[in-house]
């Protein structure tokens, strides 16, 4: 019991960090670019700026003898502050409680009489949920006519008190613990041993524990020393791109597989994009390589450390572009080389780690990715570049349209869009239609295509506006469960259900269905029309793959669906892209120019006693189709629900007659 309990608190602690660490971050990040604007006016016109302004650095004094009072000053000191403050607490209690907290926030302002970001992150938040709470009081409860009054009066005189209270208690508080923390930072300074906080920053990274640090701590002190000293070190504590790309690019020397081919894409990303999340699934897939990561952050803090250097205000994103613009007029040397030693040191440390290992950094990247937005809470946007291809499920567009896109359009996408539908359809989703095309008669119409990993750019090129998900496993993928948590999540941000094009889950008839592509609840009675208990085998001969594809042909063919030249299709369509749908299942089928080569429509059913190897896969059932029209769609439906429950799989897998199997698949949507 304790060996659970243990890890179970250790989930619980972390996700609780990561979700304050989310929520300082909701209050920062959407001000970083009021940040910038202050560090870009800063580096340009203090006293020792590019382009010294008197008048807008806030130097020197006015021909009336008084001082300027400039821009840089009262940015920090109000608008800074108050920004934070009002998205806190519009956080909380929308605008109404951002209107609140900005006032109590004032209160700190004046009572500390320096930058109160701290307290900002305090006030905020603070004053939207008192509001919030007070405002319950009451609800329902005030005659008509006075509302306006009540809500006004209330939120004014409660803001009035707070900014009493700001001012009298929690100013001295945050003065207090913002000199305690300026003063261990200057302490790791003075006694060289900043760089040690990478220890700490490097892991909680990977682990996205750092906006606690980062936009809690890290953010409001850095900008108190900037305000004091010109510049501060500690913008860079954890922004420094340098350690990330250190172990990108090892793995495009010395890594293998995907993470080797997805590398470079992901170091362009990370360096210049400034997404840093990009390298996270790399170090997850081998751990041992924070260790690079750690070794590159104490390189580039003991050098900005050594050379005096330092940015003006936040890099974020934490792109070198972004890095430069911010960086103090005499700090360019030594944040250039910070960024290049910490590269350098975790690329070889993250080198010799890859050639001691026997994989290479081979791991599997689509898991890492995965663990890391377990972590995270939240699907990752950049996290769809890994693999090379799209395949992450992370979009803004409204989803309405889901198309299952594969070669030829009347096999494996007709299963996949099966699968998928029906999970969309138990999740509640009836408004959201999902159908299957292939690839060639793809227009950018959908709102999603979900696609073999091996078809994505095929597709990206025929629906650029659609994102893209890819799957390698058509029966079981985890991406489906991704997109109903997709629109799960998009259904619970409208204020309205969904509105628009209905969902045609039981088409009226099969003219309709052949508009939509959506397969028709066939009759039991029209199953056998199309698998026949001649074409199902229960002890398959065929010891390999190709064998296997030869056996499926030849049972089509013997149907009277398919010639010889349909069955070559099959190989070739197998050698393109593979039709492992995944749960011991295979189905071959032609190519989408094969299509003439079909007869009728038929499907064939082998069960295999040793599984086949199907390109590293086994496979146990293989169903051979032919698809003619709209005809065999049914009994796909059938086969992909079938095959989606592992009582039934089990069922086919002890079943003695083919009469047996007939009535499996005739009567799972029955």
């Amino acid at each position: 019991m304790s060996t659970t309990a243990a890890p179970s608190r250790l989930h619980t602690a972390r996700a609780g960090v990561q979700k304050f660490g989310t929520f300082l971050s909701g209050m920062i990040m959407p001000n970083i670019g009021a940040f910038i604007a202050w560090g870009l006016i800063t580096a340009l016109f203090i006293e020792k700026g590019f382009i010294p302004v008197p008048e807008l650095g806030g130097f020197g004094n006015g021909p009336d003898g008084k001082p300027y009072t400039g821009l840089v000053g009262p940015m920090i000191t109000y608008l800074l502050p108050l920004l934070i403050a009002y998205t806190g607490g519009k956080m909380v209690y929308d605008v109404r409680g951002g209107v609140v907290g900005a006032i109590g926030t004032m209160g700190v302002i004046v009572g500390a009489g320096i930058p109160m970001f701290i307290g900002a992150m305090i006030m905020g938040p603070l004053g939207g949920w008192t509001m919030k709470k007070i405002d319950a009081v009451w609800d329902g409860k005030i005659k008509p006519g006075f509302e306006m009054l009540v809500n006004n009066f209330a939120a004014g005189i409660w803001g009035a008190i707070l900014a009493l209270v700001g001012f009298f208690g929690i100013a001295p508080v945050v003065q207090a613990f913002s000199t305690a923390a300026g003063n261990v930072v200057q302490f790791l300074v003075n006694n060289g041993i900043l760089p040690l906080t990478s220890i700490l920053i490097e892991p909680a990274k990977v682990l996205f524990l750092n906006n606690a640090i980062n936009h809690g701590v890290l953010t409001p002190l850095g900008t108190q020393q900037s305000l004091e000293q010109g510049k501060s070190i500690l913008f860079l504590l954890e922004a420094n791109p340098g350690p990330g790309l250190g172990v990108l690019l090892a793995y495009m020397f010395f890594g293998r597989g995907a993470a080797k081919a997805s590398a470079p894409g992901a170091a362009l990303i990370h360096f210049i994009g400034g997404i840093h999340e990009i390298y996270f699934p790399y170090v997850l897939m081998k751990p041992i390589l924070i260790l690079a990561t750690i070794g590159g952050g104490m390189t580039g803090i003991a050098t900005l450390a050594i050379t005096h250097s330092g940015l003006v205000a936040p890099a974020a994103p934490g792109s070198i572009i972004a890095v430069l613009a911010q960086t103090a007029r005499d700090s360019y040397f030594g944040v250039i080389l910070s960024v290049i030693l910490a590269c350098a040191v975790s690329f070889i440390i993250a080198s010799v780690i890859l050639r001691a290992s026997k994989d290479k950094g081979e791991g599997d990247l689509a898991a890492a990715t995965s663990q890391m937005e377990s972590m995270k809470g939240r699907k990752s946007m950049a996290s769809s570049v890994l693999g090379g291809g799209a395949g992450g499920v992370a979009t803004a567009t409204e989803i309405k349209k889901i198309v299952f896109a594969c070669d030829a359009g009347m096999g494996s996408s007709a299963m996949g869009a099966s699968v998928l539908r029906n999970k969309i359809r138990a999740a509640g989703h009836k408004d959201v239609t999902v159908v299957n095309q292939a690839i060639a008669n793809l227009t950018d119409t959908y709102d999603m295509v979900v696609v073999h990993q091996d078809l994505a750019l095929r597709a990206e090129q025929k629906t650029p506006s659609a994102q893209i998900v890819t799957v390698d496993n058509f029966m079981g993928s985890p991406k489906y469960d991704e997109i109903v948590a997709l629109l799960d999540e998009q259904e619970a941000t409208e204020d309205v259900p969904f509105e628009g094009v209905a969902a045609k889950s039981e088409p009226a008839s099969e003219s309709e269905a052949a508009a939509s592509h959506v397969p028709v609840p066939h009759r039991h009675a029209e199953t056998p029309d199309v698998l026949r208990r001649q074409s199902i085998v229960l002890t398959g001969t065929a010891a390999d793959m190709a064998a296997a594809i030869d056996e499926a042909g030849r049972l089509l063919k013997e149907a009277g669906a398919v010639d010889d030249a349909y069955v070559a299709s099959m190989h070739e369509r197998e050698s393109s892209v593979s039709t492992y749908m995944g749960n011991f299942l295979a189905i071959p089928h032609g190519t989408n120019e094969a299509k003439d080569h079909i007869q009728a429509s038929a499907v064939t059913f082998v069960r295999y006693d040793e599984p086949v190897d199907w390109k590293g896969k086994p496979v146990k059932f293989v169903v051979g189709i032919a698809g003619k029209g709209k005809e065999h769609l049914g009994i796909l439906a059938k086969i992909a629900k079938v095959f989606g429950d592992k009582e039934q799989v089990a069922r086919l897998e002890s079943a003695t007659t083919a009469d047996e199997v007939l009535d499996i698949f005739g009567k799972v949507n029955a």
